[in-house]
């Protein structure tokens, strides 16, 4: 169950045996960092005043720094982006795409190398997150190589123990009556998240949505901004 009282899916084939604690402490929690080792933090904090100070001086646009390390960090996210501005303008292909992940991308020409992929679609009720709690899973054949949050301990251990709190953090904060769905993938299986289409983008074609989409709206730390 997630730390809203929902279910998520947590069933890794690896070797060894794993076991999530819901119950939220009275302590702080963690912050989520990059990566875990000491000094990181200090290092975030640094980059963040240093970003700041960029764009207040209009040296840097808001959200440009974010994009070029995405960039870097996934260079094939534009095939998740091609998927899921597929399914805003296709509703039959968004329907095969919720049906069976794997064989609907091979419609756009793109291979999955990973046994089973499953979209879950964000609605105005619904919110879903992506995580794997025991190691890196992730749908590297569309969306490359994941963020170093996506596979630090903190990450992994909260997004389960305390989601609203790690999507606060990314700066998302959801509206109490929306649930919030966690997805904990595996070996067997990589999760993608189709989300909401944008307001404001009805007369925008199939290429200009896709450069709309981040790869952490795909992941579920982040939501698209109205047009």
């Amino acid at each position: 169950m997630s730390a809203d009282g929902h279910p998520y899916d947590h069933d890794h084939d690896h070797s060894q045996d794993h076991a999530h604690d819901h119950a939220h402490g009275h302590d702080a929690h963690e912050p989520l960092v990059i990566e875990d080792e000491a000094g990181n933090i200090e290092g975030q904090i640094l980059v963040a005043a240093l970003q700041a100070l960029l764009v207040e001086r209009n040296l840097v646009a808001p959200g440009e720094v974010r994009r070029e390390i995405e960039r870097i960090e996934s260079p094939g996210v534009h095939l998740g982006a091609k998927i899921v501005a597929r399914a805003w303008i296709d509703d039959d292909f968004r329907r095969r795409l919720l049906a069976d992940g794997k064989s609907a991308v091979a419609e756009l020409g793109i291979g999955v190398g990973e046994a089973q992929l499953i979209v879950v679609e964000n609605d105005p009720a619904t919110h879903n997150l992506v995580c794997c709690t025991l190691c890196s899973c992730y749908p590297r054949s569309i969306l490359g190589q994941p963020p170093a949050w996506y596979i630090s301990k903190a990450y992994r251990a909260r997004a389960v123990r305390e989601p609203r709190a790690v999507l606060k953090e990314f700066g998302l904060e959801l509206p109490a009556g929306v649930q919030l769905v966690v997805h904990d993938s595996n070996a067997d299986m990589r999760y993608l998240v189709l989300p909401q289409r944008p307001e404001g983008t009805d007369d925008l074609d199939e290429a200009a949505l896709a450069d709309l989409v981040t790869r952490d709206c795909m992941i579920g730390v982040a939501v698209l901004p109205a047009a």
